[in-house]
């Protein structure tokens, strides 16, 4: 058996962190229903996208791995149904706020923290004020027993324009790359939508690493600043299996073989006809 069936969920959210909680929890029951083993919520989805101001007082939503609402309660459904969820969460520890990932596992523990290497910072997503960047290192995680082989790579929304983040993973030994995300509308720029950007970016990593790629995103609009869903699912050539619009909410779900994906990647030779030897100005500063 070397078939996995992952999926990615696509909602608003509100400042209600309890509303947001039974909201996700929602979708995750109805992607377990369907069949998914390893389930993706969006980037932040405790609440309200708070990174577009500046504001001292957003501080106390933070909270440890071990305390943070969003975590625990993702924690117990992940426990019953018998799922993987990356939960996406803002967490404090000590004095120093991360904008970090929860890998939990189907038996409802946390399995591990990524905390988001690249931070943004412009208008409407001025993350550095909140998180400083990451200090885990790129992370990978075995998927659930029921899909033995397959091991999953999570890199967060601003990670998700890095070549240089999919690469790592992969050679980490990631199988599955996934995405949680939260982006939208630019304040600066009415006329700009990065839209078909932001999905040309990840389809690119699918294609260049021989690696399906799931991203889930929210919709929505909060306080004039308007989310453009349309989260995804490819398969490792970059074709799209599932996806939603910018306006949906719902569950996207696909089903993914890891014999076939491990052919096409050795068929293609990216990995075989790397030449690390040239890339060292990869790794210098410009």
């Amino acid at each position: 058996m070397t078939e996995i069936t992952v999926a990615a969920l696509q909602l608003a959210f509100s400042s209600d962190i309890d509303a947001n909680i039974a909201n996700v929890s929602r979708l995750v029951r109805e992607a377990a229903g369907r069949g998914a083993q390893v389930i993706l919520p969006p980037e932040l989805f405790e609440g309200e996208y708070f990174c577009r101001v500046e504001d001292e007082g957003l501080f106390a939503q933070a909270a440890p791995v071990g305390a943070h609402k969003a975590v625990l309660a993702m924690q117990a459904l992940a426990e019953a149904l018998k799922v993987t969820i990356p939960t996406s969460f803002f967490e404090a520890d000590g004095p120093h706020h991360y904008n970090s990932l929860a890998m939990i596992g189907p038996d409802g523990e946390v399995q591990g923290v990524y905390r988001k290497s690249h931070i943004p910072d412009g208008p409407g997503y001025e993350e550095k004020f909140y998180f400083r960047p990451g200090n885990t290192g790129f992370k990978v995680w075995p998927a659930p027993p029921t899909a033995p082989g397959w091991t999953l790579g999570v890199g967060v929304c601003w990670d998700q324009w890095y070549p240089e983040t999919a690469r790592a993973m992969m050679l980490m030994g990631a199988e599955l790359l996934f995405y949680p995300t939260a982006i939208g509308s630019e304040p600066h720029d009415t006329s700009l939508d990065t839209a078909r950007l932001w999905r040309r970016a990840m389809v690119g990593h699918a294609v260049s690493n021989v690696v399906p790629v799931v991203a889930a995103n929210r919709i929505g609009t909060e306080h004039g600043q308007t989310f453009y869903g349309t989260s995804f699912i490819t398969d490792e050539r970059g074709d799209v299996l599932d996806e939603l619009g910018r306006d949906e909410e719902g569950v996207i779900v696909a089903t993914l073989d890891l014999a076939r994906i491990r052919r096409h990647r050795a068929a293609f030779g990216f990995f075989r006809d790397r030449r690390p030897e040239l890339y060292g100005r990869l790794v210098q500063d410009i």
